[in-house]
């Protein structure tokens, strides 16, 4: 049984398809099929079905694919260790919601450059789902996400503590009220993100708390967008405090709702079983002292 042969299986159980997998693993499609093919017969059990140009586990298949991924992770953890000295050039992947990243990271990627020069970091910007299968995979150091987080795999660190304030038009008629509640807002139409996004799914729990079903006009991917059509007077959304900008004084009024502040936590994500390398730690580090914290004068 060759380390190559647990890369395949795990490509083509990724891709549900013998000539994806060979894409994407660099090789040429009957080389991987033969490989596996190889690697049943060893086993005594077959561990995909062949349905057409489809791939679906066995129930052996399941069984073994869920030992190869930890061989394989365990592999490359110890590549890592081996490889991670202070000398050398290093390189972590850091996943992150678009809620967080969009504020904290350029600012977070600046203070790292200028204090640890030999790390490079590489962003995953998406939502908590994919991002914390892919860490679950092996392919992110840490993910920095909101709670709740169920993953017993994952050790959860809380970082801070983040109010969720209404976001408005400066022209609209909610920005003139001195107080707004959770209950002026029941016939308001909703700008939010996707339905993947957490920040989404808090938005629908509170105003559920406050008794009605947000009226939702538009989903969005990014931020930006969110903040975009809330300005041209599409409808409001409620985002973290932290995602105002300067350069949204001019179309856009954030407000603390007076009956009510929603907040969140953010946590930065780590694999229980994943060797921590120097530079890993060093952005946690970094992480750690919050997105308030200036670069060094």
């Amino acid at each position: 049984m060759e380390l190559s042969q647990l890369r395949y299986v795990q490509a083509v159980a990724d891709t549900g398809n013998f000539t994806r997998a060979a894409a994407v693993s660099g090789v040429a499609q009957p080389s991987l099929s033969q490989q596996i093919i190889k690697l049943e017969k060893e086993l005594g059990h077959k561990l995909f079905h062949r349905l057409g140009r489809k791939a679906v586990l066995t129930e052996a298949g399941i069984a073994f694919l869920e030992r190869a991924r930890r061989i394989l992770f365990e592999v490359e953890d110890a590549t890592k260790e081996l490889g991670d000295s202070p000398t050398f050039e290093r390189r972590i992947t850091v996943g992150a919601i678009p809620t967080v990243a969009t504020y904290l990271l350029p600012d977070l990627i600046a203070r790292c450059k200028k204090r640890h020069p030999n790390l490079q970091v590489n962003i995953r910007e998406d939502f908590k789902t994919p991002l914390i299968r892919e860490l679950l995979q092996g392919e992110l150091d840490l993910v920095v996400a909101a709670l709740p987080i169920d993953e017993p795999s994952l050790q959860v660190d809380v970082l801070w503590k983040e109010a969720l304030v209404l976001v408005v038009a400066k022209d609209d008629p909610l920005a003139a009220k001195k107080k707004v509640t959770g209950a002026d807002l029941a016939q308001e139409t909703f700008i939010l993100l996707g339905s993947s996004s957490s920040l989404a799914a808090q938005v629908r729990a509170f105003c559920g708390d406050n008794h009605f079903e947000p009226k939702i006009g538009s989903r969005c991917a990014q931020v930006a967008t969110v903040k975009a059509l809330v300005g041209i007077g599409a409808g409001i959304s409620i985002l973290p405090a932290g995602a105002k900008a300067k350069e949204d004084a001019g179309a856009l009024v954030y407000i603390t709702l007076s009956d009510a502040e929603p907040s969140r936590e953010i946590a930065v994500l780590r694999h229980m079983q994943r060797y921590q390398s120097r530079g890993a730690e060093q952005f946690l580090a970094l992480l750690r002292e919050g997105p308030a914290v200036h670069a060094d004068s």
